[in-house]
C-alpha cells in the first residue's frame, strides 16, 4: 500500500510530494509543516484540521452534476438540497458550510429543538429548512414562528398524532385568516425498500420513521378536511445512511416516484417536491477491492432525475422539486485528525536485546543459527523450523526446563526471522504470509482518544483511512495495529491482515512520527464521548488566500482539566481548594517545596488530559 490508499479514498483532495503527504489546493502546502507551525504556538495532543474549501468542493459537486443531469435530461423540477445538522452541528463547520454555499440558497435540516434554533438563525431568507423526526407542540410552533419569521420552512410528519398537533398549533397562531401563515407540510413515508449495510432498518416497514399508505390517505383527507392541502408541499424517504450500492435507492425512488404521482392525481395541487433524504456514501476503504459503494455522484444524480421524471411522464404528472439530505457526503473530507505516535511497544524485539549465554539449550542456539543464516533460498523452509521450535522451547518453559532468559531469546529470535522471512518473500503474495504478519506487529501508542475522535470505529467497526505524514518516501516495513491512551482494551485499531496498515520504524525518542486520520468530518465530533475525560482535540480551520498560502482561524484549544471537571458539574473551587489545603497541610514538605509543588500543579490543571511526547516536553522545557 504505498500510497496508503489515497487514489481509492483521497478524492484528489491530496497527495504524496516526496516525503510528505501534502494538500492538493493552493501552494501545496505539506500536513507535516501545518502540523509543526500549530505546534510551535505551543498546541499539544491531536490537532483536529477542518479546511472549508473541501466543504465547497462536495457542495459545488453535488449541485453540479444535478444541474448537468437537468439539463440532459431536460428535468422540468428545480434541485434543492438541505444539509442534516445532526452530521454535524459544530459552529467552525456551519458558519462554513454557509458561507462556502451561499450562491446555492443551500439550506439547513433540523431533528430537534435545539437545531431548529441553529436552522431559525442562521439559514439564509429563502433557502429551505426542513424540520424532521418527533416532534412536540413546542417544537411545532417553533416551526410556526419561522414560518412568520418568513423562512421558507416545511414540517415533516413522522405521524398522525404530530398532523393534528399541526393542526391546533395552526389554530393557535393564525387566529386572523387574513394574515394566515403555515409552515409548509411534509409527509415521510414508510417505503416498502428498504437500504443496506448497517443503517438498512431505516427504510422497509419496520423503520423507525414515517407513514403506512393507510395513514398518507388519512393525513391527506385530514389536510383536505382543514383546507390545508394546499400546505402539502413535500413528500420524503430515507433508507439509510452511506449507501454502498446503487440498486437499494433505484428502488425506493421507483416506490416513491408512484406515491408522488398518486397523491398529485387525487388533487394533491400544493405537492410540488420529493425528498430523497441522505445516504450518498463516501469511500473510506484504502483498500480498491474492499471499496465502499458501486457507484458514482454522477450515476447517483442521473438515477434520481431520470427515475423521477420517468414515473411522472408514465402518471401525467408535473415533474417534482428534488431535495437531498446528504451530510455525511457534504461533510465528512473536511477534517484531519493529526495525532503523534508517542510509543513503539515491540521495539524490544532487535538484536540488541538477546541476553545469549556461553552455553545455550540446543533449539536456542540452532534459532540463532536459523536467524544469521536464513537466504531468499531457504527462508519458507527456515521459516517453518522457527515456530516449530518456538512451541517446543514454550512447552519447556512450562515444565521447567528453561529460564525466563532462553525464553526472551526463543521470543526475539522467532521474531527475527520472521521479519526476515516476510522481507526475502515479499513478492509471494501467500496466505502464510499475510498470517505472519500478525505476529510481528508493531504497537504504535497514538496520543488520541479512539472514543474521543473515531466513535465510529469503536462503536459501528467503521474504517477510516489512516497514513503517516511523513517519511513517505521511505518504505513502511512494520505491520501496524494502533493503540490510542485510553486504559481500555477497545481503544485499538487492530492490525487487519486482509487490509494491512504498514508503518515506519522510527525511534520516537529522536524524531516525531504523526499520523493523520482523514474523512472524520461527519458524526464523529458529536457522538465522541469524554471515555477517560479526554476532551476534543485542539481545532484548527485552515484557509487559503488568494496567494495560495495558508492562515489559521477559529483555534479552539482542547479543554484544560478544569474545565472538563467543571462540564461534568464538579464544583471546582472546592476542588481547588482541596488541592491547596492538601499541599499546604502537608508536613512531608518545607514552605519553599510547597510553593514550588503548588506552581507545578496549577500549571499541569492548566493543559489538557492529553500526553506529551518526549521531544515536546523537552521543547517546552528549552532544551
Amino acid at each position: 500500500m504505498e500510497d496508503y490508499g489515497l487514489s481509492v479514498w483521497g478524492d484528489n483532495n491530496f497527495s504524496i510530494e516526496g516525503d510528505t503527504v501534502n494538500i492538493l489546493y493552493g501552494n501545496n502546502p505539506s500536513l507535516l509543516d501545518i502540523t509543526k507551525n500549530i505546534r510551535d504556538m505551543g498546541y499539544r495532543g491531536p490537532i483536529l484540521l477542518r479546511f472549508p474549501h473541501l466543504i465547497k468542493k462536495q457542495i459545488d459537486s453535488l449541485f453540479q452534476e444535478f444541474y448537468r443531469a437537468k439539463n440532459e435530461f431536460e428535468y422540468q423540477g428545480d434541485f434543492k438540497a438541505v444539509f442534516p445538522l445532526k452530521v454535524n452541528q459544530y459552529p467552525s463547520f456551519i458558519h462554513s458550510l454557509l458561507d462556502v454555499s451561499s450562491e446555492y440558497n443551500y439550506g439547513l435540516e433540523a431533528g430537534s429543538k435545539a437545531e431548529l434554533i441553529i436552522a431559525m438563525a442562521l439559514t439564509p431568507k429563502g433557502a429551505p429548512i426542513t424540520v424532521n423526526g418527533f416532534k412536540d407542540r413546542e417544537m411545532i410552533s417553533l416551526a410556526f414562528i419561522a414560518a412568520k419569521g418568513g423562512h421558507n420552512i416545511t414540517l415533516t410528519i413522522e405521524g398522525i398524532n404530530e398532523l393534528e398537533t399541526i393542526l391546533e398549533v395552526d389554530k393557535e397562531f393564525n387566529k386572523d385568516d387574513t394574515n394566515r401563515v403555515t409552515p409548509n407540510i411534509g409527509m415521510r413515508i414508510r417505503l416498502h425498500s428498504s437500504g443496506i449495510g448497517v443503517w438498512a432498518k431505516s427504510g422497509g416497514y419496520g423503520s423507525k420513521f414515517g407513514l403506512t399508505s393507510t395513514e398518507l390517505l388519512e393525513a391527506y383527507e385530514m389536510l383536505k378536511k382543514e383546507n390545508l392541502v394546499d400546505k402539502f408541499a413535500m413528500i420524503h424517504f430515507h433508507i439509510g445512511s452511506q449507501m454502498s450500492e446503487i440498486a437499494p435507492l433505484k428502488k425506493a425512488l421507483r416506490e416513491a416516484g408512484n406515491i408522488y404521482a398518486e397523491l398529485k392525481r387525487r388533487g394533491a395541487n400544493g405537492l410540488r417536491a420529493i425528498n430523497i433524504g441522505g445516504g450518498l456514501a463516501v469511500e473510506y476503504s484504502q483498500h480498491k477491492a474492499n471499496a465502499n459503494r458501486n457507484y458514482s455522484i454522477k450515476e447517483f444524480a442521473n438515477d434520481v432525475v431520470f427515475l423521477m421524471q420517468e414515473i411522472s411522464k408514465s402518471k401525467g404528472v408535473e415533474e417534482p422539486d428534488i431535495y437531498t439530505e446528504s451530510g455525511r457526503f457534504i461533510a465528512s473530507s473536511h477534517t484531519v485528525l493529526i495525532a503523534p505516535v508517542l510509543e513503539l511497544f515491540s521495539q524490544e524485539y532487535n538484536e540488541r536485546s538477546l541476553r545469549l549465554k556461553e552455553n545455550n539449550p540446543p533449539l536456542i542456539q540452532e534459532l540463532y543459527d536459523l536467524y544469521n543464516s536464513i537466504s531468499r533460498h531457504n527462508a519458507r523452509e527456515y521459516l517453518h523450523d522457527a515456530l516449530d521450535h518456538m512451541e517446543s522451547l514454550l512447552t519447556l518453559f512450562d515444565l521447567g526446563y528453561i529460564d525466563l532468559e532462553d525464553r526472551s531469546n526463543s521470543e526475539i529470535l522467532v521474531n527475527l526471522i520472521i521479519k526476515k522471512a516476510i522481507s526475502l518473500l515479499e513478492n509471494e503474495d501467500s496466505q502464510e504470509m499475510k498470517r505472519l504478519q500478525d505476529r510481528i506487529e508493531e504497537r504504535y501508542l497514538v496520543n488520541f482518544s479512539i472514543f474521543q475522535s473515531l466513535p465510529d470505529f469503536w462503536g459501528l467497526g467503521q474504517n477510516f483511512p489512516v497514513m503517516p505524514i511523513s517519511k513517505l518516501s521511505s518504505r513502511p516495513t512494520r505491520s501496524a495495529s494502533i493503540w490510542d491512551i485510553t486504559c481500555d482494551s477497545d481503544g485499538e485499531i487492530a492490525f487487519d491482515a486482509k487490509a494491512p496498515l504498514l508503518l515506519h520504524d522510527v525511534d520516537v525518542k529522536k524524531e516525531e512520527y504523526f499520523l493523520a486520520f482523514f474523512l472524520t468530518g461527519a458524526y464523529q465530533e458529536v457522538l465522541g464521548m469524554r471515555h477517560n475525560l479526554f476532551t476534543h482535540p485542539t481545532e484548527v480551520t485552515v484557509k487559503f488566500n488568494e496567494n495560495g498560502d495558508y492562515f489559521f482561524e477559529n483555534i479552539i484549544e482542547a479543554q484544560n482539566l478544569m474545565d472538563v471537571l467543571d462540564d461534568l458539574d464538579y464544583d471546582t473551587g472546592k476542588i481547588d481548594k482541596a488541592l491547596k489545603t492538601l499541599i499546604d497541610e502537608s508536613s512531608l514538605i518545607d514552605d519553599t517545596q510547597k510553593q514550588e509543588l503548588l506552581g507545578k500543579l496549577y500549571l499541569y490543571l492548566s493543559e489538557n488530559s492529553y500526553l506529551k511526547t518526549i521531544i515536546a516536553e523537552n521543547y517546552d522545557r528549552g532544551i
